[in-house]
């Protein structure tokens, strides 16, 4: 098993500048979104915890990662946290970009399957 890039009691602890220069260089190094955008995640919640100033942490990595890296259900999952990182306009490639339409598209057809399919067939069982 890997070695973490940083322990909770460093992500709480570390300097801004310390954490963006480790955290630049693993990306450049192993290109890790997953890992990466949990951190940055991670440094929100000791933005608004603590009195050091994280905010839009890391922004250009960011950027970079949700308009490049592959999607992942763990973008999918934290990209809301990023919202103010982007224009209107960018923010609407992103969606677009990490929810494609074969994605929609399936979940709607999953809908309309078990409105149509699967609840009609489970009353008839009981009758």
């Amino acid at each position: 098993m890997e070695k973490p890039l940083f322990t909770p009691t460093q992500i709480f602890s570390l300097k801004r500048k310390t954490i963006e220069k480790r955290m630049d260089q693993y990306f450049n190094d192993t290109h890790d979104a997953k890992q990466t955008i949990q951190i940055l995640v991670a440094l929100q919640v000791r933005d608004e915890l603590a009195e050091e100033d994280f905010s839009f942490c890391m922004m250009e990595l960011v950027r970079r990662i949700l308009m490049k890296s592959k999607t992942s259900r763990t973008l999918r999952r934290y990209y809301i946290y990023f919202k103010n990182y982007f224009s209107s306009k960018e923010w609407k490639v992103v969606s677009l970009r990490l929810f494609a339409a074969k994605s929609f598209v399936k979940e709607k057809i999953e809908k309309v399957i078990s409105q149509f399919i699967k609840e009609p067939l489970q009353g008839l069982v009981g009758s």
